[in-house]
């Protein structure tokens, strides 16, 4: 049967959210013969619609609405309404991500038992090894043709890569190179290479970056088993008296409701939207809201302890020119509590565009020191710091009291506090980073705070034990088992990789669980 597909057709898998987690779980059920119907709240802009200007983009494509933050971060003062930098579109973030794919280590999945009782944190084991994953990060990596792996070859180093590798050599670092990235280093897939156009943070140009927007739908739906309805915002899971699922209530494009019936539902809005639409669809049979039974939807928020070194050099760097993460030192990612914090961190090339950098330098802040770095805008060399932050209970994804988003249904609001682990890492890391820097000459170091966090993990997290999370290994509800979470929201611990190869890793071995289970008839 060939999309579109019956809003009473109960035979139909429905995906919230299309994108690394939705819309590559879409392609791969379609690629089965599997009726799929991806239900995404933004608009479909193609790569036509790209420009290579931040913030023209970040007003197009980024998700805008009303959400609230408290606690103790730093983004809660300087960002109050923009807790998390995401895309609300076809693709979700990966249209804004820069690419960067790296698995997790080995003992990042057994947290608990490596790093011990660590007080404050709510650590936990995965209920998955890195051995069971493996084969999946092959055919995710091969998917997304990832720089440096399966014999595919890196990019070509920047000038912003450059200044960090020679601080790095000198400092004694010596793993450290032009990353794993989902960009075409030659032409693959039907696309081509990277054309090094820079300023392609969100969106790029000529399509060589892996963005599910232009693979994974598009191949879907040509199997005419994958429907993709843009604008097109879940605002309810239904489900019967049994407590399974039975389907969803949307806002279409007129912002009338619909109900969409369904066989299995699969959520994989961000960790954000995901347990919000979990709690938002409390019901008398569920009053804590869907999947809720261990108290767990909505805990364990982590955004990866993040920050940014930038440095000014006596010559020019343009370090725009070239993608925007040019490069990787990992000689910080292992374990080592002798350095003060369990986990470890990456140090990653970053450049922003000049109107980001201005907000995100020193937020709030002006002055002759800031003009004068602003006015060395072409002499700077920057890198993002990302690491493994702690998951606490407290940290959490709740359904706001009184403010509510443009459907009339409570907005979330994203509780954070850094966890003493987070801040000791973030210490760590802001010395090394200037030491590379300083190392390759650098006039002057600056230490820029935690953005709006793109890696928004945990909040419907994994475990052996119903009672000690919200989904078991294959991401299906401890609870609801025709109710699964597809994004980074099933994510146990943070590691201290970048995200996304391990949400599409996720999503090609759930896909095939939930294949399994319908032809058996257990779903």
């Amino acid at each position: 049967m060939a999309a579109p597909f019956a809003l009473d057709d109960d035979s139909v898998v429905v995906i919230v959210g299309s994108g690394a987690g939705g819309g590559t779980l879409g392609n791969e059920l379609a690629q089965q013969g599997i009726d799929t119907v991806i239900l995404e709240a933004g608009g479909r802009h193609e790569i036509a619609d790209f420009v290579n200007n931040e913030w023209e983009m970040f007003g197009k494509i980024s998700w805008l609405d009303a959400r609230t933050t408290s606690g103790s971060w730093r983004v809660a003062h300087d960002f109050p309404g923009l807790p998390a930098w995401i895309v609300k579109a076809v693709g979700g973030s990966t249209v804004h991500w820069a690419g960067a794919s790296l698995r997790f280590q080995a003992h990042e999945f057994r947290a608990r038992s490596e790093y011990g009782a660590v007080h404050g944190a709510n650590l936990l084991d995965w209920p998955l090894t890195l051995e069971e994953l493996e084969p999946y990060y092959d055919r995710a990596e091969d998917k997304m043709g990832v720089t440096g792996t399966h014999g595919i070859p890196r990019l070509p180093g920047n000038n912003n890569y450059k200044v960090m590798a020679a601080g790095a050599e000198r400092l004694g670092y010596t793993k450290y190179h032009t990353g794993n990235m989902a960009i075409n280093s030659q032409p693959r897939d039907g696309r081509g290479s990277c054309l090094q156009i820079g300023f392609c943070f969100q969106g790029c140009r000529s399509g060589a970056k892996w963005s599910t927007l232009y693979t994974e739908i598009p191949n879907g739906e040509d199997t005419g088993h994958l429907e993709v309805r843009s604008q097109c915002q879940v605002l309810q899971i239904d489900h019967d008296d049994t407590g399974r699922v039975t389907g969803v209530v949307y806002a279409d494009a007129d912002g009338v409701q619909q109900r969409q019936k369904a066989r299995v539902v699969c959520v994989a809005g961000n960790s954000i939207e995901s347990p919000r639409l979990l709690l938002n669809s409390a019901s008398a049979m569920f009053p804590d809201g869907l999947a809720n039974s261990s108290g767990q939807v909505g805990r364990n928020y982590m955004r990866h302890m993040t920050g940014s070194v930038y440095a000014v050099f006596d010559k020019p760097v343009n370090m725009y020119r070239g993608t925007t993460m040019a490069g990787i030192i990992q000689d910080e990612a292992h374990l080592d509590p002798a350095r003060g914090f369990v986990g470890g961190y990456e140090m990653e090339t970053l450049s922003l565009g000049v109107p980001f950098m201005a907000a995100f330098l020193d937020p709030g802040g002006w002055g002759r020191d800031f003009a004068w770095a602003m006015d060395h805008y072409d002499h700077m060399a920057g890198m993002w710091l990302v690491g493994e932050d702690m998951p606490q209970e407290t940290n959490r994804i709740t359904l706001h009291p009184e403010v509510k988003d443009q459907h009339g249904l409570p907005a979330p609001d994203v509780h954070f506090d850094d966890h003493q682990n987070d801040i000791r890492m973030r210490a760590h890391a802001f010395a090394q980073g200037s030491a590379v820097y300083e190392a390759a000459g650098a006039l002057k170091t600056y230490h820029t705070p935690p953005y709006p966090s793109t890696h928004n993990l945990g909040t419907c997290r994994m475990s052996e034990r119903p009672e000690d999370g919200v989904v078991n290994k294959w991401g299906q509800t401890h609870d609801i088992p025709n109710l699964f979470v597809s994004d980074g929201s099933q994510f146990t611990t943070g590691g201290a990789e970048n995200p996304t190869l391990t949400i599409v890793t996720l999503a090609i071995r759930q896909a095939e669980h939930i294949g399994r289970e319908m032809a058996a008839g257990n779903l």
